[in-house]
């Protein structure tokens, strides 16, 4: 035994620190997930991926989205949908991933501390414990901070979390506004937007970017702008907010000043301006680290932060804030730790932008390989044309792949459209073994389904190269 209680101690309890914790109590470490809030999960379970993607499922079902296309706008599951309607989903989903978490932890041998931590020094902290415990110090081998994010708040903005709201308090809403202004067009704010217009609110989304998420493939996300459009959604792209006031009329209480002279007036405002790091707490400066900007944690190839036996992982370190690439980061920052050797392949992590529809993304898109000046080529199948797509009345839907024009190598996979965060690991994992778009040709497909559109959008692509 050694003379740290902990071999690894994580701070942070979500996809991250999850991953982190039970990777190394695996490898027969003693472990410690220190978390101040009173139950597991983190932002993840609590208030972000798991209850913005439930609330997102509750919409679609509620609203009967899927099935416009066959029996008409018109159509719903439930005439009036309620906020009450969409958080009993939620709080079911919710209460079941927490125990699902929390028993992982256990059963893995994991110690549980609800507790604020801070750092003593580098390999010492304080816990501060949640139910007023006395506090207690705990030294540790190794430390991982997985601390996760906060959304961002501006001084002149009059947050109240009722008519003013950021992205923590939108599932707290009482009701459904009738009028809604998104101010802020990240993952969040799309998606948020998306589903709002779905429950056919009058959204109005506003940018001071021209381009919608530049890391996502153009055409795909020009697809998504129409198609918020088709739902009635205002887009004010290029515009800068200067101020939000709160106005006393039960139904016109917000107004939005931008910086051309425009107002915009609406129910209720979601500013979704991005998300800040959850590390003023730790006291860093008794570890000898700081933040860099938004408070977010530097590190290395390995997780590393500047002090060697501090790692940092997930949306503490920043893009892509993804709870799945978040796991893989905790994995891979508890196995250096510990010296065992892993292989990743972080140029292949897929993206999921869960919109109304949702989006996914392996690879590179059009932009990067023209700029690296790779020659390629792409093939598209539209959901319309394939069977499956008129079975589940989705005319939106495009997949969309880019080949090597000489050797055929699969270089990316782009689609917008129902199933699109399922249907992308077909393509990634071909991506992953090197292969080619031939691959998809000699392939046979379950029929009907989605994933028929992978020959057909090969098929299209190598009949331009015989143009």
């Amino acid at each position: 035994m050694s003379s740290y209680d902990y071999d690894l101690v994580v701070i942070g309890s979500g996809p991250a620190g999850q991953k982190a914790a039970i990777q190394a109590a695996k490898l027969d470490k003693r472990v410690a997930v220190v978390e101040r809030k009173a139950v597991v999960g983190g932002v993840c379970i609590n208030t972000g991926t798991i209850p913005s993607k439930t609330l997102r499922e509750a919409v679609i079902y509620l609203s009967g989205y899927r099935h416009h296309n066959i029996y008409g706008k018109s159509y719903k599951v439930k005439d009036r949908i309620t906020a009450e309607d969409l958080m009993f989903r939620i709080e079911h989903v919710v209460r079941h991933e927490i125990d699902v978490i929390r028993d992982q932890l256990l059963r893995n041998g994991i110690d549980v501390l609800n507790a604020e931590a801070s750092f003593i020094e580098p390999h010492t902290l304080r816990l501060n414990f949640v139910d007023g415990s006395a506090e207690r110090e705990i030294a540790a081998a190794n430390t991982v901070i997985a601390t996760g994010t906060k959304a961002t708040q501006h001084e002149h903005i009059p947050f109240d979390g009722k008519n003013v709201l950021t992205s923590d308090d939108i599932l707290e809403l009482d009701e459904i506004p009738r009028t809604l202004t998104v101010v802020g067009a990240g993952v969040i704010g799309l998606e948020y937007a998306s589903m709002f217009a779905a429950l056919d609110v009058r959204v109005t989304l506003v940018d001071k970017r021209e381009r919608l998420l530049p890391f996502i493939d153009e055409e795909i996300i020009d697809t998504l702008i129409y198609h918020l459009r088709q739902n009635r959604v205002t887009l004010h792209l290029g515009e800068e907010v200067t101020g939000i006031e709160c106005l006393d009329d039960p139904h016109q209480s917000v107004r939005i000043n931008l910086k051309s002279g425009k107002k915009i007036r609406s129910e209720k405002a979601l500013y979704s301006i991005g998300r800040t790091g959850a590390t003023d707490s730790l006291k860093l400066e008794n570890a000898g680290l700081d933040t860099v900007k938004h408070q977010l944690l530097d590190v290395n190839e390995n997780y590393q932060t500047s002090v060697a036996h501090i790692y940092a992982v997930g949306d503490v370190i920043g893009f892509p804030s993804l709870a799945s690439t978040s796991m893989e980061q905790g994995r891979l920052a508890s196995c250096h730790a510990f010296g065992v050797e892993t292989k990743s392949i972080p140029e292949l992590f897929p993206y999921g932008i869960y919109s109304v529809p949702e989006i996914s993304t392996v690879g590179r898109n059009e932009e990067e390989l023209t700029s690296d000046g790779v020659p390629y080529e792409i093939g598209k199948a539209q959901y319309q044309e394939i069977a499956r797509g008129q079975i589940i009345g989705d005319n939106f839907g495009t997949l969309k792949l880019l080949f090597h024009l000489e050797t055929k190598q699969l270089l990316g996979v782009h689609i917008i459209g129902e199933g699109a965060s399922e249907l992308v690991h077909i393509g990634q994992a071909v991506m992953a073994f090197g292969g080619t778009v031939d691959y998809f040709v000699n392939t046979v497909f379950n029929y009907p389904t989605l994933a028929e559109c992978y020959k057909t959008a090969a098929l299209d692509g190598l009949n331009r190269l015989a143009m």
